[in-house]
Order: structure tokens, then C-alpha cells, then sequence
């Protein structure tokens, strides 16, 4: 009995993941498909023929490529930042012991608990109150604020698992603090900062809840161009879009597997001597 039990269960928990996948991989599938059908209006799937109609008018929308081009910009240069200030605020914490710790690290991680419709919303009032109404300026400053997290608790996770001896054996040896920091503390700990850059990365450029409402007429992402074109004219452009945001963000995680390694970063995430 006890083993017709266990059987069952374990039927169950395969259809349980087999359903997880389907509906995470099946939306996908649909929209890369739908993203090449060669009718000229949505309509029902799938489509009857196959086409590139919809890729070349993405190409060829100036409107598109504008905020494809702003995405990308956005999401390099406030992950670069973020990376910096993350890893720099990640040391701090690492070496040193003081009042407020605690409160400094769970103020760090805010921005991936709060919703991005209450940052973006609060830092558009705040960035308007201290004279910031350049779109490009509101976007860079929100981005830098949602990818900061990812950068500081990489690198503080993996500064956390490099044992202390390494460093007081390097300064036994004649090295001093900042030596030690750069031949040996930060080349084990760039699993963490390359990791968290990398999903910085990912998370910019694919946020809209928070670009949304920093962004004006002139600087724009394309998750925010493509909810516009959703209310001004649906077509499916719009899934062509989506197919170039998901194909970047495969990229991203094919960068991370051949630079770091994906069972690395979810399966352990810490430097192991």
C-alpha cells in the first residue's frame, strides 16, 4: 500500500511539473509563432501561412527601434553603475561592522519587494520635485535604483563564502589590504558580480512597470512602446517585439551559462574552495 502511495505521488508530481512547463514554454511558443503569420490582422491560431511581414515592419519602425536602441542604452549603462555602487556598498558591508548594518542591507534589497509601480510613481515625483524631467535622466536614475539589489547581494553572497584566511595568508606573504582586494578577493568573487550583472541587465531591459511612468514622448523603452502600440494600434508588431525581447534575454542566459555557469549561480551561487 505504502508503495502504491509513493507511486501515485510520484505520478503526480511529474504531471504537476509537466503542467508548470507547459504553461510557462506555451504562451511563448504561441507568440513566437503568431509573431511570423502572414495575415495583415490578429486572428485566430495558428496562422494558415508563414511569413517575415510582421519583423520587417518592426525593423522598419523608427518608433521601435528607438526604443529597442533606449532599452539597451538604459539597461548597460545603469547595470555598469549598479554594479559599481553594488559592488562597492557589498565590501563595505562584508569587511566592516557597524549600527545600521542590517538596515543598510534591508534597504539595499527594498526595490525587489516593492512594486515597480510604487517606485516608479514615487521616484517620478521625486525626480520632478528636484528639477529631473529629462526621460532619459527619470530612466536611468529608476533603473539604476531596480538593478542596484541584484549587483549587492551577488557579490555579497559570494564575498560572504571566500574564507578569511586567503586574504590574511596573501598579507602574511607582504601584500597589503588593496592588493589582497585585487588578486585575490575580487577574482573569487566575480562569480557574484558577473551573475548579478547579468540579471541586472535582464531585469532592465524587460521592466515596463517602472518605465512607464519615467519615461516622456522622447525617451522611451520598447516594453513601454509596446504597451503604446497596444492601445494605439494592435497588431502583431507587437509580437514580433515580444519575440526580440525574449531572443535578447536567451542571449543573456546563454552569456551567463558560457561565462559562469547556470547550475553554478542557482545550484551553489557561492565560491567553493
Amino acid at each position: 500500500m505504502k508503495r502504491l502511495s509513493d507511486d501515485l505521488m510520484s505520478i503526480l508530481v511529474r504531471i504537476l511539473i509537466g503542467a508548470c512547463f507547459f504553461f510557462l514554454l506555451a504562451p511563448l511558443a504561441i507568440a513566437v509563432v503568431m509573431s511570423f503569420d502572414a495575415r495583415p490582422y490578429l486572428a485566430a491560431f495558428p496562422p494558415p501561412s508563414l511569413s517575415w511581414r510582421w519583423y520587417d515592419e518592426f525593423f522598419s519602425s523608427d518608433y521601435y527601434l528607438k526604443g529597442l536602441w533606449l532599452s539597451i542604452l538604459v539597461s548597460g549603462l545603469s547595470t555598469a553603475i549598479a554594479m559599481v555602487s553594488g559592488v562597492s556598498m557589498a565590501v563595505l558591508v562584508d569587511r566592516t561592522y557597524f549600527p545600521g548594518r542590517s538596515l543598510i542591507v534591508s534597504l539595499f534589497m527594498a526595490p525587489l519587494v516593492i512594486p515597480g509601480v510604487v517606485i516608479g510613481f514615487a521616484l517620478l515625483l521625486f525626480l520632478s520635485k528636484i528639477g529631473i524631467y529629462d526621460g532619459f535622466w527619470r530612466l536611468m536614475a529608476g533603473h539604476i535604483l531596480v538593478a542596484m539589489p541584484y549587483t549587492f547581494r551577488t557579490t555579497l553572497v559570494g564575498l560572504a563564502s571566500i574564507p578569511r584566511s586567503y586574504a590574511e595568508a596573501a598579507m602574511s606573504l607582504g601584500a597589503n589590504e588593496r592588493q589582497v582586494f585585487w588578486t585575490v578577493t575580487l577574482p573569487l568573487a566575480k562569480t557574484g558580480i558577473t551573475a548579478g550583472a547579468i540579471f541586472a541587465f535582464a531585469f532592465s531591459l524587460d521592466d515596463a512597470s517602472l518605465s512607464m511612468f519615467l519615461s516622456d514622448p522622447k525617451s522611451y523603452t520598447l516594453p513601454v512602446a509596446m504597451l503604446s502600440m497596444m492601445r494605439a494600434d494592435f497588431n502583431l508588431t507587437i509580437a514580433a517585439a515580444a519575440v526580440v525581447l525574449l531572443a535578447l534575454t536567451v542571449i543573456i542566459i546563454i552569456l551567463l551559462d558560457l561565462t559562469v555557469g547556470l547550475e553554478r549561480v542557482l545550484g551553489q551561487g557561492l565560491y567553493r574552495g
